[in-house]
């Protein structure tokens, strides 16, 4: 599948901004079973800096600094995208999950790719035992650890109920997974939470889901909305695979990944800081059109 992908984000202040500095993670990322054809960014009003960098993860990163005054912040994300994701791997296949805890307990490597960081605890992703003994249910000895971790995504779609009202950005996966509820950023964080207490080492994923349309009814433009899932290491042999909880299905052409991270706190679209005195309004517009 070919993508054209939109994304644009405006903040109205109510008093000037002096100074904004912000860190963007808006670009898609190549790998993981896509490759960007083009991406940019467009900033109003025109920043004094913009310079792109890869973080730890390997994502794409844009240093931004505004020190013009102004009142609105407009930023707006176009990308064309090839998503070609190979089919999952037959689950019986994988290493079993004792094994795979080994493996990445004892990796030496720290680069992007190494399951090392994903193994403890994060900032908006802790280990507590609810989550752990949750998880346990779908990794019993010897399990292939993709069989596993397919039925525990499966299981969160059944158990958890999609409510927007129910959380916050800062809410965290002790208090979604005590009231069963939340949208796609808790339920990553409630897997990652599960399989990290195994010792399995878990990745947040930050993107975007095509939106498909009821038969006979048009797509609407900005109906689509940023998503998060999980991804998975599932050995050497099989490496990083990603599971969407949210849906109960494993990440395949229909997602579309920006950046990767221990949890939400990695990945951001937008963080930094401003000197104002006022408050601030948001609006968010995605549109995710098939080619």
């Amino acid at each position: 599948m070919i993508y054209d992908v939109s994304h644009l984000t405006r903040y109205h202040y109510d008093a000037p901004v002096a100074v904004n500095v912000c860190v963007l993670r808006l670009l898609p990322r190549s790998g993981d079973g896509q490759r960007v054809l083009a991406a940019e960014v467009e900033v109003t009003p025109r920043p004094q800096t913009l310079v792109e960098r890869a973080d730890a993860f390997a994502n794409r990163a844009l240093n931004l600094r505004i020190e013009s005054p102004h009142r609105e912040l407009t930023l707006h994300s176009r990308a064309r995208v090839v998503v070609e994701r190979p089919s999952p791997p037959l689950a019986a296949l994988t290493p079993a999950w004792e094994d795979v805890a080994g493996l990445a307990v004892s990796a030496a490597s720290l680069d992007a790719d190494s399951p090392a960081a994903a193994i403890y605890p994060s900032r908006v992703a802790p280990l507590f035992a609810a989550a752990t003994d949750y998880a346990r249910r779908s990794f019993p000895p010897r399990r292939p650890i993709y069989e596993g971790a397919a039925e525990l995504a499966r299981r969160i779609k059944a158990d958890f109920a999609y409510d927007s009202r129910a959380t916050e950005v800062t809410t965290s996966p002790i208090e979604a997974f005590a009231q069963r509820r939340g949208v796609c950023q808790d339920f990553a964080h409630v897997m990652i939470a599960g399989l990290r207490g195994l010792g399995l080492p878990a990745l947040y994923v930050s993107g975007y889901i095509r939106t498909i349309s009821p038969p006979g009814k048009p797509r609407l433009a900005g109906a689509d909305a940023s998503h998060a899932w999980t991804s998975v290491w599932c050995g050497p042999g099989f490496g990083w695979l990603g599971l969407d909880p949210t849906n109960a299905v494993a990440a395949g052409d229909d997602h579309i990944v920006v950046a990767r991270g221990r949890d939400y706190s990695d990945v951001p679209p937008v963080e930094g800081l401003i000197l104002s005195s006022g408050e601030h309004a948001l609006e968010v517009e995605v549109d995710v059109i098939p080619v």
